[in-house]
């Protein structure tokens, strides 16, 4: 297919059950700021699994991610020391509003420490094959936390096959208990057959953004899943993710558009 790939950083597109659509762009690693939490989540439920609808086990916030709350430094979502909350809260506030406090909180409780939880996610790279990516760190906000485009298509391959994790990023909005509603800051989400990801955006990184969306070819639902990266790098995080789910949403179209009839072109010259 020839697709519509962004003019800048780097993009990958493949479909389950198909293979890959082409990956565009030097396999450079690149900070990819919020994205990291598709690990941070990937790790926490190959750890600790949670039926598809169940609550998982019982996380009691502590102090530090309470302090971290109201930063106006980084992304965060209001927590109570002391409370008592469903693993599955936890990995909907983290995924839906992208909350550095509580990606920390979830990696202390896995692992003791943010430090052995990244080395967890380290290890979980390499055994995936991602071997341009170096995780520093729980939540993204580490510059120096990089990837590619294909490493992080790895990535969401494996994760999307986890039923829980795709209802995590699935959820258009969460409302913590005692909290406000926080929506979901892929906005591409519920449109377009769009059912995940995850966004990411900093000064460093530019705008950033997994998706997965659906498409039927031949009677069947397949996923199609895309990652891209690297958007107005140095800009605003407003404007690199303005820039991401613009590219996003031109590559979403076109594999809609396209992908049947060219799965159709490609059985018959097959045949």
């Amino acid at each position: 297919m020839d697709l519509p790939w962004p003019d800048e950083g780097q993009a990958s597109v493949a479909v389950e059950g198909i293979g890959s659509l082409g990956t565009k762009g030097r396999q450079t690693p690149v900070p990819i700021a919020s994205v990291t939490k598709v690990m941070t989540a990937y790790v926490i439920l190959k750890d600790r699994p949670m039926k598809d609808g169940g609550t998982g086990a019982s996380v009691v916030a502590d102090q530090q991610a309470a302090d971290e709350s109201f930063s106006s430094v980084e992304s965060a979502a209001p927590v109570l020391a002391g409370r008592s909350y469903t693993q599955r809260e936890l990995l909907e506030i983290m995924m839906v509003s992208s909350a550095n406090n509580v990606a920390r909180l979830l990696a202390r409780w896995d692992a003791g420490t943010q430090e052995a939880f990244v080395a967890k996610m380290n290890r979980t790279a390499a055994a995936l094959g991602m071997d341009r990516t170096t995780y520093t760190g729980v939540s993204g906000i580490e510059s120096d936390t990089r990837s590619t485009a294909a490493d992080q298509m790895k990535l969401a391959r494996a994760a999307m096959k986890d039923p829980a994790f795709r209802a995590i990023v699935a959820t258009p909005a969460v409302k913590p208990p005692g909290g406000v509603r926080l929506p979901n800051t892929n906005k591409l989400l519920g449109r377009d057959g769009v059912v995940g990801l995850k966004t990411g955006s900093s000064t460093p990184a530019g705008g950033n953004l997994v998706w997965a969306t659906t498409q039927k070819i031949g009677g069947s639902s397949r996923l199609v899943i895309g990652v891209v990266l690297g958007q107005r790098a140095g800009s605003t995080p407003a404007a690199g993710s303005a820039a991401a789910r613009d590219a996003s949403l031109a590559l979403i179209t076109s594999v809609r558009e396209g992908l049947p009839d060219a799965v159709t072109r490609a059985a018959g010259a097959g045949g």
